[in-house]
C-alpha cells in the first residue's frame, strides 16, 4: 500500500502532523509519499519524495490529508482526476469533510488492513464560455460563486435550465453547490444542510433583491448556464481557490462531473448529528 501524505504547508502544526502519521504509517509497513516542497523534520530515506500534485496521486493508492477542510478540497480535485481515493485529518475549525481527529490517526492502520469503506462524492463541472468563443472548466468539490467580487453590488443575472430561461436574479450573487459543499457557503447563504452522498445541484442566491428568492435544489442531470446582464466586471470563484475575472456576455454552464471523489470511510458517524454538533459549538 503506497500512501500519500499531503499537510497544509501554512500550518506547523499540520507539518507536524503529518510526520507522525508518516512515522506511524511506516511501521505499520506502508509506503509513504511525501510533498518534496515541504521541509520535514525527523524525516529520514524511508520515503518517496514527489515533485508535484499530479505525480503524487498518479503514484499513490490512496492519500491523507492534514489539516482543515481547505486542504481536502484543493487536494480532492487531483484525487478525483486520478480516481484515488482520500481522506482528511482535522486540524481546522469545523472539520465536516475530514473523517479523523488528530487523536485518531492509529485509525489509519486500517489503510494496512483494508478495514474500511470508499464512498463517491459528486463533483460539478464549472466551464466559462467567453463571447470570443474561448472556454476554460474547472472540478468543483463545494461550489461555484458568481459575484462582484470584493464589491458588495448587486448584479443581474439570468438563469437557463437545458438551454431554456427559467429565472432572473437581481442579487449579490448566485452560489451553485455540490451535495458536500451544502454545509460550506451555501449554509452561510440560507441555503439547507443536504446528505454529502447525494447526487444534486444546489442554487442559493446570495443577498437576493427579493422576498421570495429561495434555495432552488436541480437533479443530477440538469445542465444549468447563467449570463450576466451587468456591465461591470463579475467573477467566477471555484472552491474558494480558483478565480476567473467575467465579462459581459460571459457564459457559466454547471453540471455533473463524470469524476467523482471518492472518500475513504472508518467510522461509523451520522452526518446530521456531527453536522448538528459543529453547527452548535463550531470551537
Amino acid at each position: 500500500m503506497k500512501v500519500a501524505i499531503i499537510p497544509n504547508a501554512d500550518k506547523p502544526e499540520a507539518v507536524s502532523c503529518a510526520v507522525n502519521i508518516a512515522q506511524f504509517l511506516h511501521s505499520e509497513g506502508a509506503e509513504v509519499i511525501l510533498p518534496s516542497w515541504i521541509a520535514f523534520e525527523d524525516i529520514n530515506d524511508n520515503y518517496i519524495y514527489s515533485h508535484t500534485y499530479e505525480s503524487i496521486f498518479a503514484d499513490c493508492d490512496c492519500a491523507v490529508t492534514v489539516g482543515g477542510d481547505g486542504t481536502i478540497i484543493h487536494n480532492a480535485r487531483f484525487a478525483a482526476a486520478a480516481g484515488k481515493p482520500i481522506i482528511g485529518v482535522n486540524l481546522g475549525r469545523l472539520g465536516y469533510v475530514a473523517e479523523l481527529e488528530p487523536s485518531e490517526i492509529n485509525m489509519l492502520s486500517k489503510l494496512i488492513s483494508g478495514g474500511y469503506a470508499i464512498r463517491e462524492r459528486m463533483m460539478l463541472d464549472v466551464t466559462v464560455v467567453h463571447k470570443d468563443g474561448k472556454s476554460e472548466s474547472y472540478l468543483a468539490v463545494n461550489d461555484a460563486v458568481i459575484s462582484r467580487g470584493s464589491l458588495s453590488c448587486i448584479i443581474d443575472l439570468d438563469v437557463y435550465a437545458q438551454e431554456e430561461k427559467i429565472c432572473n436574479y437581481r442579487a449579490d450573487g448566485l452560489l451553485f453547490s455540490t451535495p458536500t459543499g451544502s454545509t460550506a457557503y451555501a449554509l452561510s447563504a440560507g441555503g439547507p444542510v443536504i446528505d454529502p452522498y447525494l447526487s444534486l445541484i444546489e442554487l442559493t442566491p446570495v443577498c437576493p433583491h427579493s422576498l421570495t428568492a429561495r434555495t432552488v435544489v436541480f437533479a443530477e442531470d440538469t445542465v444549468l448556464s447563467v449570463r450576466c446582464n451587468t456591465p461591470d466586471v463579475t467573477y467566477l470563484t471555484v472552491d474558494g481557490q480558483v478565480s476567473v475575472k467575467l465579462e459581459s456576455d460571459d457564459v457559466v454552464r454547471v453540471s455533473k462531473s463524470e469524476h467523482k471523489l471518492p472518500v475513504i470511510v472508518l467510522k461509523s458517524k451520522n452526518f446530521y448529528k456531527v453536522a448538528g454538533e459543529k453547527l452548535t459549538d463550531p470551537h
